[in-house]
This record gives structure tokens, sequence and C-alpha cells, in this order.
């Protein structure tokens, strides 16, 4: 059966996927860094080589994301949230609400049954809600991102924040320190004004169970619970959260062959 490679060249981030069949035989994310060309030969190579494979024994390729067209190895392009939709859909049937929290911004999905979309925003021009936010609240803490959500679900007494910009909540968070709040009740407090933020969003697009959050932001354990309980529900996460728009790709490729 052909192999297929769906890649998803974001700002922060390239992911790619190889499909045979239905089957994910291997996958791969590696930071974008800032040549995207380059981003997306390397996590290509990167995923076939895990399965011994080279470019030349793949029958089609589709790139998507914020560098997708600048991927010369592509036979063809797709919007990154056509990719999300599809991915999400083959993950997850039940999902009709998709808030993907990536690494310069975040946006909620609403799908139509048949996993098309209905209707999409975005939070673009505000980092507040963006994986932008945790790498701030990283470094005001001299910690490692990775950290961040475990450590926050030991916190006592969560800092509200007044605000949901990023760049004066950095200012508040600094205060608090001085003032002696924890880290993890800075970081819970964090991941609440964030999940308030997206949930807002989401609510923009109608929210639609069941819900779906994909993304970097997806793999902090703290806002997901935040994001769940601004929800008022339980969210389904894909265990590899930053594949789904490269899986959405190969999948579109799956077709073309």
């Amino acid at each position: 059966m052909a192999y297929v490679l769906g890649i998803d060249v974001g700002s922060g981030y390239s992911k790619a996927v190889v499909l045979e069949g239905d089957e994910v035989r291997s996958w791969a994310v590696i930071p974008s860094g800032g040549d995207y060309r380059e981003a997306g030969r390397a996590v290509a190579q990167t995923a076939l080589e895990k399965v011994n494979l080279t470019l030349s024994d793949v029958a089609w390729i589709v790139a998507a994301g914020y560098g997708g067209s600048m991927v010369d190895i592509a036979g063809e392009t797709s919007t990154d949230l056509s990719c999300h939709a599809i991915g999400v859909h083959r993950l997850f049937p039940s999902v009709r609400t998709v808030i993907d929290v990536g690494a310069q911004y975040s946006r909620a999905i609403r799908l139509h049954d048949e996993g098309k979309i209905a209707n999409f925003i975005m939070n673009e021009k505000c980092a507040g809600g963006s994986g932008k936010f945790l790498q701030v609240a990283a470094r005001i803490l001299h910690m490692n991102v990775s950290d961040i959500g475990e450590l926050s679900l030991k916190a006592q007494k969560p800092v509200e924040f007044t605000t949901g910009c990023a760049v004066f909540a950095e200012s508040e968070a600094v205060s608090r320190i001085s003032e002696g709040a924890s880290p993890a009740d800075i970081l819970a407090g964090i991941h609440n004004a964030m999940a308030s933020k997206i949930v807002t969003l989401a609510m923009r697009v109608g929210l639609t169970p069941d819900y779906a959050v994909t993304g970097g932001g997806a793999m902090d354990t703290g806002l997901v619970k935040a994001i769940a309980a601004e929800l008022g529900t339980n969210v389904l996460i894909p265990q590899v959260p930053q594949i789904t728009a490269a899986l959405g790709a190969a999948l579109i490729a799956k077709e073309k062959v």
C-alpha cells in the first residue's frame, strides 16, 4: 500500500505524519526556526527516517500551516483549518468544537456532523490565549514550559489576574511574586485567565459538544483542566495533540493516491 505524507509548518513547530493506508506509521515534531522551507524538509525527513523510508517512497505530499506554501517537496497545499477538521474528525468523530491552542494564537472551529467546517474564529492579534502566554510565564518563573502544567495542579489559592493580556499579565505576575504568591498559584491563575479568554472566543462560533483541545497548549495538563472547568464538561485530547493538522494533510494526500 502506498505511503503518503502530511506536513504542517506552524509558526512555532513543524509536524509531519506518514500514513500507509489508514495506519499512522510515523510522526515527528521539530521547531520551525526561521526557514519554513527547510523546516518542512527536515520534519519530513525525521518522520520518514523513523520507518526507514525516503521521499522517493512517498506517493503524495500535502503541506499546510503558516509556512505550508514554502514547502517545496509538497505536491499541493491545503489550509490548516481544513486539515485540523479532517484530522480531529478521524480521531474523534463525535467532536463538534475544536479548540486549537497554538504557539502564536488560538482558534475555535465548529464542525458539521461529517467533519466539515461550519464556522471558525481566531485570536491572532492577541497572545493572551495562546502558547506565547505560557512561554512568558515560564520565563518569569525561570522554568521549562513543559513543567508548567503539573506544577499548576498543586495550587492552593490560584491568583486572580485582572487582565487577559499577556503583556500586562507579565507585570501583574511579577507583582504577585513580590507579594509572596507561590509559582503554582500564579500558574493556575494564568491558566484560568487563558481558559476564560479561549472559551469566550469559542462561544463566538457556538459551543457544541463534544469538545477537543489540540495544539501545543493541549500538552499542558493545567490549561486543559482549566478549559474543561470553564466549559463545564470534559474535553477530548489526542494522544499527540500537535499533529492533528499534519494527520489531516496526510489523509487528504491519501485520497489523491
